[in-house]
């Protein structure tokens, strides 16, 4: 069976959050806050494949989501990046929007790499939020 047209649902992988921590020691008071950034998250990634001519691949698995960065740490230490999902499709694929039809890429070459949603950043931590006013948040992004 020919498949060509199908709908997917794709989503990029979200940021990490960002952490509220103080640094602790045990002869420094008010050591600051010391909160690192969450990670970013993963990103939805279009190849394409000389060896495919159909679509018939998407025609079970229709939803796709990359995975999402995780949060800080302690110490300032940033979050870790969530993984790309990559997508093989035939030479010569549109991909479109569903509701406007605008088109987002398309694969014109065998190895091709189009990603038409941005991967999503990481929150901000702690000590980014700090200002001469407010020396020590106690939130975070």
């Amino acid at each position: 069976m020919f498949v060509d047209r199908v709908k997917i649902h794709v989503k990029g992988g979200d940021g990490g959050d960002g952490k509220v921590s103080f640094y602790r020691a045990k002869y420094i008071t008010h050591g600051g806050p010391d909160g690192g950034d969450g990670g970013k998250g993963g990103n939805v990634v279009f190849v394409g494949e000389s060896g495919m001519s159909t679509l018939m691949d998407f025609r079970y698995k229709r939803k796709f989501v990359a995975t999402p960065g995780e949060p800080g740490g302690k110490r300032n230490c940033f979050g870790k990046d969530g993984e790309d999902i990559i997508i093989k499709v035939p030479v010569g694929t549109v991909i479109r929007e569903a509701e406007s039809g605008k088109v987002m890429a398309d694969i014109t070459m065998a190895g091709e790499e189009k990603s038409p949603h941005p991967r999503r950043q990481g929150r901000q931590r702690q000590s980014a939020l700090c200002n001469p006013t407010r020396q020590a948040p106690r939130y975070a992004e």
